[in-house]
């Protein structure tokens, strides 16, 4: 079965449709791959937090969102060292928000290191280079995050078919109508978006995403290309999408401040959409189901847990019934880990499963994968930034299964695909995919003794050519693991501008 993404049920019609990060439409006779595939993770109260700070630089300017705390400066993770310096070189210390120069035998040019100082209304302009002081990080070149983001943004996105605004586009995902936008993708580029200051681009899909919402105000999974209608099966939200949205708009209140072009704050927007992922995706306060008219406790798709992004919906919105969500999420993680699975050691969690662990073939009508697939290979990312920002035992635990498999294997012999007891399952031939290799290097910056792992795994994402998956979804994890790995995936709450 080829990369089965969203599944999605839509109550009224029983239509189900499944995703790879893309989406298969389901019939009750047989699948014709439609499309989709959803997103991304994070934060946590400022009292648990775990990134680094230093004494303020400048003036702190902060969001609407709350007190803002002290600037963070490159640190040491656990027994590693927060590069200063593009690969290549020898490292030369730059003062916080100042310029590093190659080593002797280095042919990088020097190139500026942040935290780049708040400016012209944009207070974490990038980069930003902050380092969790629990993690350890790759030597990495500002540039390649820059290429990175130029060739997503040319190649994925567009006015076409977008009502007057902008969208990101799915131009050559093997089995999928082509152009076609879901929801995942715009969560995806609104994490780009306001990470890369860019916030143009980051209202104008914002807006696009509001032309299509659904029953509970959430957006429809699956858009046509044309964006005449939603495509088969396509209405009813996809829960990944919507918390990544959710996430990136509280960003966007510390990023921007006020509310840009929209008709509200990005706060008050970001409150409203957390409200409805809890009032009508949360199966008993406890679990994450894969979308609003479908999924409960037979039903769980473990890489769509975002814990750290459940610690910053229950400061935010007052509700702490949040903090249930992130245990529960714990709980279901661990229980897909066990010798009937074979994953104890690997971490290799099921696409699909009961809460108790148990992998569940039989969640879609006719059937879904549960292999470590185009969904799972995300896990180490979400749960891997869990233990960067916030230092959750949990999650160092859960990473440093993965992390010794993939680290074993080797950046450049990873596959897409693999059996839960770790043997290979490739999808796809011809090349490698940024969505298994990212995240996974993501997930090895929990401990230092991944280290060469960790660079090998950044110096292959950054040649940005692992799209074996398709130009959409691997680019959009290419950008995204290179921001995380160069400490510009952050959380903006916890910080004060430089």
């Amino acid at each position: 079965m080829r990369r089965l993404q969203n599944d999605i049920v839509e109550a009224k019609t029983s239509c189900v449709v499944t995703r790879w990060s893309y989406a298969a439409a389901v019939s009750s006779s047989s699948y014709s791959r439609a499309l989709s595939r959803w997103p991304l993770c994070l934060l946590a109260l400022a009292s648990v937090h775990c990134q680094a700070q230093a004494p303020e630089c400048g003036t702190a300017v902060s969001g609407s969102g709350g007190t803002a705390a002290t600037v963070m400066t490159p640190i040491t993770g656990t027994g590693g060292s927060a590069p200063t310096t593009a690969a290549g070189g020898s490292t030369t210390n730059a003062a916080v928000g100042g310029s590093s120069a190659a080593g002797a035998g280095g042919s990088e040019p020097a190139e500026p290191r942040g935290p780049t100082p708040a400016a012209s209304g944009v207070n974490f302009p990038f980069p930003q280079n902050r380092f969790s002081n629990n993690c350890s990080y790759p030597k990495f070149r500002n540039s390649d995050v820059k290429a990175a983001y130029a060739k997503w943004k040319a190649d994925t996105v567009t006015a076409d078919g977008a009502g007057g605004f902008l969208r990101v586009k799915r131009p050559k995902e093997p089995g999928l109508e082509a152009n076609s936008t879901v929801s995942e993708g715009i969560a995806y580029g609104l994490l780009i978006a306001v990470y890369m200051a860019d916030q143009s681009l980051f209202d104008a899909l914002w807006k696009y995403e509001q032309k299509w919402l659904g029953k509970n105000q959430l957006m429809d999974w699956y858009i046509r290309a044309d964006g005449s209608d939603r495509g088969e099966n396509g209405s009813g939200a996809a829960s990944d999408a919507d918390e990544d949205m959710a996430w990136a708009l509280l960003m966007a209140d510390r990023q921007w401040g006020g509310k840009g072009s929209l008709d509200d704050s990005y706060l008050n927007i970001a409150k409203k959409q957390i409200t409805q992922i809890y009032n009508t995706e949360i199966q008993d306060d406890k679990l994450l189901k894969p979308g609003d008219g479908w999924g409960g406790w037979s039903t769980a798709n473990p890489s769509y847990f975002a814990p750290s992004y459940y610690r910053a919906f229950a400061k935010v919105s007052g509700n702490n019934k949040w903090t249930q969500v992130l245990d529960t999420s714990y709980e279901v993680l661990s229980k897909s880990l066990n010798s009937a699975n074979k994953n104890m050691e690997n971490g290799l969690v099921p696409a699909w499963c009961t809460s108790e662990g148990v992998p569940n073939g039989g969640a879609l009508p006719n059937g879904n994968p549960t292999h470590y697939q185009y969904d799972s290979c995300r896990t180490p990312f979400r749960i891997g930034l869990d233990y960067c920002q916030n230092g959750e035992p949990r999650a160092q635990s859960y990473v440093a299964k993965t992390s010794q498999f993939f680290a074993g294997i080797g950046a450049k012999q990873i596959v897409d695909g693999y059996n839960l007891d770790g043997t290979p399952r490739p999808e796809f031939s011809g090349g490698q995919s940024a969505a298994f290799i990212g995240p996974a290097a993501v997930g090895a910056m929990s401990n230092a003794s991944f280290s060469p792992f960790l660079q090998d795994a950044y110096d292959n994402v950054a040649t940005l050519n692992l799209l074996v998956g398709g130009t959409y979804y691997d680019e959009s994890w290419t950008m995204i693991s290179l921001l995380m790995m160069s400490g510009n995936f952050l959380d903006y709450t916890a910080l004060t501008p430089s």
